[in-house]
């Protein structure tokens, strides 16, 4: 089915800030639930700088230049807000950023980091007729689940953000966000997966949907997506966008249900020690 509509400027625009909501609303939990990381976020250019533990992966800039120009005095600035932590400055930028914010990251010498592709799909659309595949379950996580879920999606993402007790505690605190939806999904009776819908101003987002190594090729993480989809149809979301690295398993896991890559995001760096 084709995608009634265009990533343009506007929507990206809805994205990026929904998404630097969700930043802040993370260091807001995570003070709140492990005060001693010190999370903080503050505002920048437009978007914020989020800070929830040196090496978790929730700790860059969001929303950079969406909004209008950035100035130099606010990179500056957003630097000494990392510097002051011990952290080295991350910033991941959408390319319809301002044109100012890619003119100073060349010459504040950040270095570039990754890529990422950000698809997205509209929710009232008819999902393609997939086969559902036998023996997978995806329920709701209870409350009891929350450090279930965590570990579970950690160890489904081992390769890139590792299950150290720092990490755990962030992905802890995304389970407990406000307007989130957290599944697991079972294969004979063992946890074999995990992932999340969280859900701000009509906009859902998929994250966190990872497979256990030994269970993969088994459509776990199309079940898992299939849910979440589900649950934003229920919350009324226009549209669900969700983040993957290029050409992965799970691009293609999105794209078979009708998400198509909006745009592709850059992370960058710079070393403030």
């Amino acid at each position: 089915m084709t995608i009634p509509f265009f990533a343009d400027e506007k929507l990206a625009r809805r994205i990026e800030n929904n998404d630097a909501y969700f930043g802040v609303q993370s260091a807001v939990i995570v003070t709140r639930m492990f005060p001693d990381i010190g999370a903080a976020a503050e505002p920048f250019g437009g978007g914020y700088g989020v800070f929830t533990g040196v090496r978790s992966p929730l700790t860059q800039a969001l929303g950079l230049g969406m909004n209008g120009p950035v100035t130099e005095a606010e990179l500056v600035r957003l630097e000494e807000f990392y510097l002051r932590r011990g952290s080295s400055a991350r910033i991941e930028f959408c390319p319809h950023a301002h044109p100012s914010l890619l003119r100073l990251l060349g010459k504040r010498e950040y270095r570039l980091e990754g890529c990422s592709n950000l698809l997205v799909r509209p929710v009232k659309i008819d999902s393609p007729q997939l086969p559902r595949e036998s023996g997978v379950s995806v329920q709701r996580c209870l409350g009891n689940e929350a450090e279930l879920w965590a570990r579970t999606v950690a160890d489904g993402f081992s390769e890139s953000i590792g299950a150290s007790r720092e990490n755990l505690e962030v992905l802890i605190s995304l389970e407990q966000r406000r307007n989130t939806t957290a599944v697991l999904a079972w294969v004979d009776g063992a946890p074999a997966g995990g992932g999340a819908l969280a859900t701000h101003d009509n906009i859902g987002v998929v994250y966190g949907a990872s497979t256990l190594s030994r269970f993969r090729r088994k459509g776990v993480q199309s079940e898992i997506i299939r849910s979440l989809v589900s649950f934003a149809a229920q919350a009324e979301c226009e549209f669900v966008y969700s983040l993957t690295a290029p050409g992965s398993t799970s691009q293609h896991n999105l794209e078979r249900q009708d998400f198509r890559v909006g745009y592709t995001r850059f992370l960058t760096g710079k070393d403030l020690s």
